[in-house]
């Protein structure tokens, strides 16, 4: 059976051992360390360091696979603003002049590749930004070489970034989401072009951010096989009937009734997580499933705890016979 692991983004007001006793409690095998809080410190990621996380993931029998770092990803290539401040650390944001801050966070990337070397994982998990996002929808309309323009960005500066991974044999991982290059399978397909399929470049799926888009995520994991490189265990609900504010939000915040959609704990949504099973065995993923784990209007120890249970009882192994053979008079 694949890992069960629990992303600690969504945690990191805890210091790392009161979650690492608390993920053990609720029946995790391991954690998904999130570069924010005191999880992972990249600029403190020496072998001591390093070394030292090792053993207190040990001390509570949890292993790691992925780290990730999402907040730091996202201002690689994306339209810098105030918003920006409030998620970097001081070194990378300094004095928010919105170039520096691009090429801090391409080093900083690049850094957390080694530090993942350093503690022994092979994947980082992140965002990328996005310079076309505020372009999705608008008047007047956009040309065909303005959105050209910004898959070329995405690349020019990516493409050094995933150059280092893959020289230190680490993987990067895109969660495909609304604000990135890449958000559902049309621009996944752009993106990939735009880097010529860079062999360290993939992805961590989650089904979450497909879903209320309206796009098939089983069909991603079949088009996109190859290029899995994590998986993040994640549930929405979206409403069947109009309601006040749709897709796009309406500049309301999560959990407000009018919304079209809101994340939920596992089980609790909308995600087809068998159906996300079954592909993921055809393509013979053996990573962890790694819960995130998001329901503003329940307890997040109970919603943990829950869902690292269902998880555990959704999930299967992929069978290595037929199940017929057994009609074939040769195996009887």
């Amino acid at each position: 059976m694949r890992p069960v692991t629990l992303f600690t983004g969504q945690w990191a007001d805890l210091p790392f051992e009161t979650l690492c006793q608390k993920a053990k409690e609720f029946g995790y095998d391991g954690l998904e360390l999130a570069c924010w809080g005191d999880h992972f410190e990249v600029d403190k990621a020496d072998e001591a360091y390093c070394k030292a996380k090792l053993e207190t993931l040990e001390k509570y029998g949890l292993k790691v696979f992925a780290i990730s770092n999402h907040l730091v990803g996202q201002a690689v290539c994306d339209l810098i603003d105030e918003r920006h401040k409030s998620i970097l650390p001081p070194h990378i944001w300094g004095d928010g002049e919105p170039e520096g801050v691009r090429q801090r966070a391409a080093e900083e990337m690049i850094a957390t590749a080694r530090a993942a070397k350093m503690l022994g994982v092979d994947v980082v998990n992140g965002f990328t930004g996005s310079p076309i996002w505020h372009l999705l929808y608008s008047f007047p309309p956009v040309t065909p070489e303005m959105i050209e323009n910004g898959f070329a960005d995405f690349a020019n500066r990516w493409k050094p970034i995933l150059d280092e991974f893959q020289k230190l044999g680490v993987k990067f991982a895109l969660e495909v989401h609304p604000t990135e290059i890449a958000f559902d399978i049309a621009s996944t397909e752009k993106a990939l072009e735009a880097i010529n399929n860079h062999p360290a470049f993939g992805f961590n799926f989650d089904p979450s951010h497909l879903g209320y888009q309206g796009v098939d995520y089983v069909k991603f994991i079949h088009r996109f096989a190859d290029k899995i490189f994590h998986v993040h265990m994640k549930d929405v609900y979206w409403s069947d009937t109009p309601t006040e504010a749709g897709v796009f939000g309406g500049h309301t915040n999560f959990g407000d009734c009018r919304r079209f959609w809101d994340f939920r704990s596992l089980g609790r949504g909308k995600v087809d997580f068998e159906a996300i099973i079954r592909a993921l065995n055809h393509i013979k993923y053996d990573g962890p499933l790694s819960v995130e784990w998001e329901d503003g209007a329940m307890d997040r120890e109970f919603g943990a705890t829950e869902a690292c249970a269902f998880v555990k009882k959704v999930d299967f192994p992929m069978s290595n016979i037929a199940f017929d053979s057994a009609f074939d008079k040769e195996n009887q």
